[in-house]
């Protein structure tokens, strides 16, 4: 059911062609402030709760530096042999995707083990956090050089991940808890880079007054919207 959420991509293939376009950078916009908003105000605190042990930190950094490396190599790569059709950054969305998605899977199959009410309660939770985040990859992946249809597909691929993560949660609840913290860091130092590195300069770019302020404005929606998430479905 969440990893269907991906499809919600398929509200703007509605949308005329030329209106898309204009509307890709507000929701990379919106796209980057639920990324750190996610990072700061969820991965992290989760992260960090209920465990001493402070390489959590050095885990965000290395999560940040993997993301890193691998974009380099992404571009190195990417563009000695396909031409840079699609920027590096869309490929960066769909690996840190995969590993947030393996993440929600991974929360939904623990909270089955321990309750069946605290799994649903749980499902529900990931399903509201996955809506704008979802749709804010979609825009991503097109901004970043895929098709339309392409990038409906390979979001869909990526969500995927949820239900190895809800299988590997199920197995191997008893040791998850010390491997979940880990990812959660890495992954939210992933998300950091994706945002901060990738996204923020391209909207940045903009020399228009009014649309930059529209899309700080929607940037500053994202964080709100995982704030929100955060205080109505608490873990």
């Amino acid at each position: 059911m969440v990893s269907l959420i991906s499809f919600v991509g398929l509200l703007t293939l509605a949308i005329n062609k030329r209106l898309l376009q204009k509307l890709l950078l507000f929701l990379v916009s919106l796209a980057a402030g639920a990324l750190m908003g996610g990072a700061f105000l969820d991965l992290i605190p989760e992260a960090v709760k209920d465990y001493e042990n402070q390489n959590v930190f050095l885990y965000i950094l290395v999560g940040f530096s993997i993301f890193f490396i691998i974009e380099k190599l992404l571009h190195w790569r990417h563009c000695h042999t396909e031409g840079c059709h699609a920027h590096p950054f869309a490929y960066m969305n769909l690996i840190g995707g995969s590993i947030h998605n393996f993440m929600d899977g991974l929360i939904i199959g623990i909270s089955f083990i321990v309750d069946i009410n605290l799994g649903i309660a749980t499902t529900i939770a990931v399903s509201l956090h996955e809506i704008p985040r979802e749709i804010g990859d979609f825009g991503i992946l097109v901004y970043g050089g895929f098709s339309e249809r392409k990038a409906l597909f390979l979001n869909f691929i990526t969500a995927l991940a949820a239900i190895i993560g809800g299988i590997t949660g199920y197995y191997l609840s008893q040791y998850a808890d010390s491997i979940e913290k880990i990812l959660l860091a890495v992954s939210a130092g992933g998300f950091i880079y994706i945002a901060a590195s990738d996204l923020i300069p391209e909207i940045r770019e903009e020399a228009n007054l009014k649309k930059s302020l529209a899309y700080y404005g929607i940037f500053i929606l994202g964080i709100m919207i995982m704030y929100f998430m955060n205080i109505a479905m608490p873990e």
